[in-house]
């Protein structure tokens, strides 16, 4: 397991203050597309839902305007392309590399539960410290999800890509429901997200001892131990 780390350049947003001060961008394809999406992230936390346009997103990235509408046609789109890269650096944040393998104990003799209790505890204390902003838009796009089917489907999809590989961990160690029990640790994390970043914890964050504490309570209590 490595030490906490500090959210990488690839992996922070743009600012997207009013004054435009984002880093602006001549490149084309893919790393145009990351900008752009990044920056849509970046105005959903920071101006809500109604602050996110194609203008804006042009403005707060140093892009000539319409290259937003050009990369995505309709607000749809848009918000398609916002939680497309939402989920990509969701998983750069859970790093699957720092989680235990799905087969047992590590090769030194680490009790498998206590190593994924760590794990999970380094992946969501990193969301709740570095990731703050990142956290608020995927707020901002589950309420609007809500409202709109075609982006409650593609929402959803997203979701099942960090719940699958979950249920097949806690397959490995044993659980008799795995399914239940991924649904119920990420139903625990989701909470402690939303206290920590919008609701009545957020200047309580809590430490990793105490998140790993937490996790391996939760386990061992589905796991019977």
């Amino acid at each position: 397991m490595t030490a906490d780390r500090p959210a990488s350049a690839s992996g922070a947003a743009p600012s997207a203050s009013a004054s435009g001060a984002a880093p602006s961008a001549s490149a084309s394809g893919a790393s145009r597309a990351e900008l752009i999406a990044d920056t849509a992230l970046a105005l959903l936390a920071e101006r809500g839902m109604r602050g996110l346009t194609h203008r804006a997103v042009d403005e707060a990235a140093g892009l000539p305007l319409g290259s937003t509408s050009n990369h995505a046609r309709t607000r749809a789109a848009l918000l398609k392309a916002a939680v497309r890269r939402l989920a990509q650096r969701e998983a750069e944040v859970l790093a699957p590399d720092e989680m235990p393998g799905p087969a047992g104990a590590a090769p030194d003799g680490t009790d498998p539960v206590a190593a994924l209790a760590d794990a999970l505890a380094l992946a969501l204390h990193r969301s709740l410290t570095t990731q703050r902003d990142l956290l608020i838009a995927r707020y901002e796009l589950a309420l609007e999800a809500t409202r709109r089917p075609e982006l409650r489907e593609f929402y959803d999809a997203t979701g099942r890509g960090f719940r699958e590989p979950l249920e097949a961990m806690m397959t490995a160690l044993g659980s008799t429901e795995p399914r239940r029990h991924a649904r119920s640790l990420v139903a625990w994390c989701e909470g402690l997200m939303f206290s920590c970043a919008a609701g009545a914890d957020h200047d309580a964050v809590p430490d990793r001892a105490a998140l790993r504490t937490g996790f391996g309570e939760l386990l061992r209590g589905m796991l019977d131990e």
